[in-house]
């Protein structure tokens, strides 16, 4: 049988998932009370994680309605209890080592004082805090990360484009005659998941390809050039081939810096532009040294700008290769006056649907599972959606590698035959992009 634990939760933990409190199985739980103080600091505001303290009250008022928190709440069927402890005592040999008025020190402490209070008990600190739980670890006590929602085998998820060799050289020439064989003629060890994107070689022939679960069939896949942006490598090429394939409604994009995902994106949206109502593109603001938009000087347009210019960057490569003064260049400014091409902040598309939109989402990374759900179920008939970031740089504090939403979405929808994911590695932005990337 299991050893019935006592968790101790981090503030971090409900800001992260306001439903944490379910996930322990049958252990208990035990609040601190300065972390009801510190979701109080949390409460207003429009970002997700003040949305998760607001819910994880409500949540507590439900569950408490005229009940006392002594003894334990019972948090139901197969599960433990919940507790509030209000004691914030700090013993003389832990004050020689940590200060008072730091609230992860007092979480700190209730997990400490427990701990030593009752010591045939299982007392576990979980915390998203790497900082608090070496300080943890200091002093002798069990902690872990808060797992839920996190994606187990990252490295799997991430994996770059399949090379099968000596493939079937006959299955070659008869993909460069037909453009596309049955999978039942090929002998994949494991079969390919939905829309996977491979590189088929015997000596010296090579062919690309990509595996159409609709029709059960392997396919060419051929170089294009886009709205003056030309595919420089085999992963640039596969991306899009999926930005331009109707059947694929929604799409990760994943690389380092200079890799050229949002670039592509953008030059196949603008590629179809008469196919869809508007181009959005759009990226999550993550404030500069934890300060909020209101402290920077001008106007809400101004405020914006510094974070929307990335985008604006791309766009302008994109009128330098088909030429300033070109048609090409001339309907991407009547899209902007239009608004039919919107550069936007991705706070701005809450509550809109979004029909007949090629919705592009930068810097994905930063966005939390929640909020991912969020933007995709906004989806209206005749909308793609493509997600592009890099998983090495998260600005945000209470993310990373494995509970990004990016990730996050990644993992969930392999395999699904409206899903593609490419990774791309070759950084394409110059030589200089290049070697800063791979060697500082």
């Amino acid at each position: 049988m299991k050893t019935k634990k006592t968790f101790v939760l981090d503030t971090n933990v409900i800001l992260h998932d306001f439903n944490s409190i379910y996930n322990f199985e049958e252990n208990d739980i035990v609040l601190p009370i300065v972390v009801l103080e510190e979701l109080d600091n949390f409460k207003k505001g429009n970002n997700t994680i003040n949305f998760h303290a607001r819910q994880f009250m409500r949540e507590l008022d439900k569950l408490s309605k005229n009940k006392s928190f002594k003894g334990g709440l019972p948090l139901g069927e197969d599960k433990g209890k919940l507790f509030i402890n209000i004691k914030q005592l700090f013993s003389d040999e832990f004050k020689n080592s940590f200060t008072e008025e730091i609230p992860d020190h007092k979480i700190l402490s209730v997990a400490n004082n427990l701990s030593k209070e009752n010591k045939d008990a299982k007392i576990v600190l979980v915390s998203q805090d790497i900082n608090l739980r070496m300080k943890a670890k200091a002093l002798g006590l069990e902690t872990q990360d808060y797992e839920t929602g996190k994606v187990v085998n990252i490295e799997n998820l991430h994996k770059e484009i399949q090379n099968f060799d000596n493939f079937d050289i006959n299955l070659i020439n008869k993909l460069y005659q037909e453009n596309k064989i049955d999978i039942d003629e090929c002998k994949f060890d494991q079969a390919p998941l939905a829309n996977d994107y491979f590189i088929l070689k015997n000596g010296r022939s090579t062919v690309l390809a990509h595996y159409n679960p609709k029709e059960k069939t392997i396919n060419k896949v051929e170089k294009k050039r886009t709205y003056g942006i030309k595919a420089r490598n085999a992963e640039q090429t596969f991306a899009l081939d999926a930005l331009l394939d109707d059947n694929i409604k929604l799409l990760t994009i994943t690389g380092k810096a200079g890799t050229g995902k949002t670039l592509l994106a953008l030059a196949a949206a603008l590629q179809q532009r008469r196919d869809y109502q508007q181009v959005l593109l759009a990226r999550p603001i993550v404030a500069l040294a934890n300060k909020d938009l209101g402290f920077l000087p001008g106007s809400a347009t101004d405020k914006i700008t510094p974070y929307m210019q990335p985008l604006f960057d791309n766009l302008n490569v994109i009128k330098n290769n088909v030429g300033f003064n070109s048609k090409d260049s001339t309907n991407i400014d009547s899209m902007l006056k239009e608004e039919k091409l919107l550069i936007t902040p991705l706070a701005y598309i809450r509550g809109r649907s979004l029909s007949n939109v090629f919705f592009i989402v930068d810097e994905a990374q930063n966005l939390t599972p929640h909020e991912i759900k969020t933007i995709i179920t906004r989806a209206g008939e005749g909308t793609k959606m493509v997600f592009t970031g890099d998983i090495q740089q998260i600005d945000s504090p209470y993310l990373d590698i494995k509970s990004n939403g990016l990730s996050y979405l990644t993992d969930k929808m392999k395999g699904q035959n409206i899903f593609a994911h490419i990774k791309l590695v070759s950084g394409e932005r110059s030589q200089l992009a290049e070697l800063a990337s791979n060697l500082l």
